[in-house]
């Protein structure tokens, strides 16, 4: 373990907790976030006489400490702004107060206390006359929680500088209870190595529109057609659904460790990869969105008394060329009610990690070294990470945060009383320490 105990990190972990850099879309406020950059200094003053350090857009951290092989770069990152307190909450939002085993507060997982471990891993090692076998950069953007700029400015500049990374280990992953029942172990090491992609288009019916099918020509209100749309895009089968291969690898993976019958039906995907795909819809929301494209319509707009009606459509898509046919689908379905249908801006769709490439072997090695009883098992996040826009320059863009959470705990992230089981610090330390430490 560490050489110091929790009564030393919480106190400094605090400090970062206590600045409220709550990032909000098409604002930004500087103080907390730059309280934070002093905290930083202060709390890591080896890192900081040594790194060469850039920001870009408002705040985003580029630090790099140079390696001895100079030609070659991996990375470290964790983002430092949090969403607002949203709610009620049992501890102070913001105090990072100790009760229950647990720390308090925003952030405390999503995700300042991954950021504070990285840095204190890497503080440790360099205060211990620690060189990197190559560069590493420890990266952390302030506007991740709306999918900002800030990464997206830093990735221009690797692009520019032609600097590619063989490794990134961003959070979106931890130690959690296990996909599916049967697992021997409490909780698995869950390394996200893929994202779904976010689409938005824009579905509108007007009063000129014509249906194709002429059954239901007597519709002619906007609304109407647009119900009727909406309707059938939900209860019928009109996407692609298959197991990707990163599906594939999750059940592969898993496999070992789980009871019987399911040990033998996870191992032999080619026999029973049809059954799993019709079983798994039915299953829940989240297990349906891994075999497929999901489209969810997020807002609708428009009365009877209107021309027109609006709607909303939010694709996340697992595949980039399966996407491709399901929009063919949809938009084929649109035409027959009259229904055009336009892209909108903000759509993004990038290519999962590598799982065969050293990045991602030598990250399961060092969690299997860490944490031998928590079985890595490789998954697709449904949510953003600030991971996703390097894809281009790393093939292991992985999504890893070495902290043990509850399911409880992982449902109370953007809610009030988001909290961490304690030992998880020192955990991590050491983790983010060997990780570092024997890359090579």
């Amino acid at each position: 373990m560490p050489k110091f105990e929790t009564s030393y990190y919480i106190p400094r972990l605090r400090k970062m907790i206590n600045c409220k850099t709550v990032s909000v879309r098409n604002s930004f406020d500087p103080a907390e976030f730059m309280k934070l950059r002093e905290v930083m200094r202060e709390l890591f003053p080896v890192i900081h006489e040594k790194a060469e350090i850039k920001y870009f857009s408002e705040d985003c951290w580029v630090y790099k400490i140079e390696g001895k092989d100079k030609n070659r770069n991996f990375m470290l990152m964790s983002h430092h702004d949090v969403v607002g307190e949203n709610g009620e909450w049992k501890y102070p939002a913001f105090g990072c107060e100790e009760h229950e085993g647990k720390i308090w507060g925003r952030g405390t997982v999503d995700t300042k206390t991954p950021l504070f471990c990285e840095f204190t891993a890497v503080e440790e090692l360099l205060t211990e006359g620690f060189i990197p076998s190559c560069n590493l950069y420890i990266v952390s953007s302030h506007n991740e929680e709306f999918f900002g700029d800030g990464i997206h400015e830093a990735h221009k500049y690797f692009k520019e500088q032609g600097i590619k990374f063989d490794l990134i280990l961003d959070e979106g992953g931890a130690i959690i209870e296990p996909p599916v029942d049967g697992v021997k172990a409490s909780k698995c090491a869950m390394v996200a190595v893929h994202e779904k992609g976010r689409y938005y288009f824009t579905c509108e019916a007007n009063t000129d529109s014509i249906y194709q099918d002429i059954t239901k020509a007597r519709k002619k209100n906007p609304v109407e057609k647009m119900t009727a749309f909406i309707n059938e895009v939900n209860t019928s089968d009109i996407f692609i659904v298959r197991l990707n291969k990163q599906v594939r690898d999750m059940f592969t993976y898993i496999a070992p460790h789980i009871n019987f019958p399911l040990n033998k039906i996870f191992s032999n995907l080619s026999l029973t990869g049809g059954l799993i795909k019709k079983i798994m819809p039915s299953l829940n929301p989240q297990a349906r969105g891994l075999i497929g494209t999901t489209c969810t319509f997020t807002k609708i707009e428009g009365s009877s008394m209107d021309k027109k009606c609006t709607a909303t459509a939010y694709f996340q898509p697992v595949s980039s060329e399966d996407f491709k046919k399901d929009l063919e689908a949809f938009t084929s379905l649109a035409k027959k009610y009259g229904i055009s249908v336009t892209q909108r801006e903000n759509c993004e769709f990038y290519e999962p990690a590598d799982i065969s490439s050293d990045g991602f072997l030598y990250t399961k090695k060092c969690i299997e070294e860490i944490f031998p009883e928590n079985p890595v098992v490789p998954f697709i996040l449904p949510a953003g990470t600030d991971a996703r826009v390097f894809r281009d320059i790393c093939p292991a863009n992985l999504r890893f945060a070495p902290i043990k959470m509850s399911d409880k705990q992982l449902g109370l992230v953007h809610c009030p009383n988001e909290n961490l089981d304690i030992p998880n610090i020192l955990w991590a330390i050491r983790f983010y320490k060997h990780f570092v430490k024997n890359y090579s």
